[in-house]
């Protein structure tokens, strides 16, 4: 993947510092990181939803970390002693059974909704709740009486 070079933005922006790091960070973590496949769905205007094909984990091996701007999926496969008693040996193995971790930066306001995992899919929704405060407000123009307007009289030289 080609690298960028954001020098000159930084030098005439103010305030996207945390842009830049971002673009930076992913463009170094899509090259080295592919697996589980993910998809991105934005479903309404305010809500999205993100599945991972995480086939063979069970819910209690996948954990899910949401902080400020940040969540983390992450899967860690326990080794059970049932296979190991059974030895068995496969003549291929094509289900990946590796731990994961997949981060995805959240926008401001970006909150996990819920997660459920059915068939393999872990589905992850989010919402984004703007606070009243934040959003715009619409500002109602009043009529009135005119005001009396101030009359200059000039001085009479007599």
């Amino acid at each position: 993947m080609r690298q960028f070079d954001f020098t000159p933005f930084r030098r005439s922006t103010i305030g996207f510092d945390r842009l830049f790091d971002m673009l930076e960070a992913s463009a170094r973590q899509a090259s080295s990181e592919n697996y589980p496949p993910f998809n991105l769905e934005r479903l309404a205007e305010d809500r999205y939803r993100i599945t991972l094909a995480v086939a063979g984990f069970k819910s209690d091996e996948i954990d899910i970390t949401a902080q400020q701007n940040l969540l983390t999926v992450s899967g860690k496969k326990q080794e059970s002693e049932s296979r190991a008693a059974n030895e068995s040996a496969f003549l291929h193995l094509g289900i990946a059974n590796r731990s994961f971790e997949r981060r995805f930066e959240l926008a401001d306001f970006v909150r996990v909704e819920s997660a459920n995992l059915a068939d393999g899919l872990l589905t992850i929704d989010l919402v984004r709740e703007v606070p009243e405060t934040m959003k715009p407000k619409k500002i109602a123009v009043t009529t009135g009486e005119a005001q009396p307007s101030i009359e200059h009289k000039a001085a009479n030289a007599a």
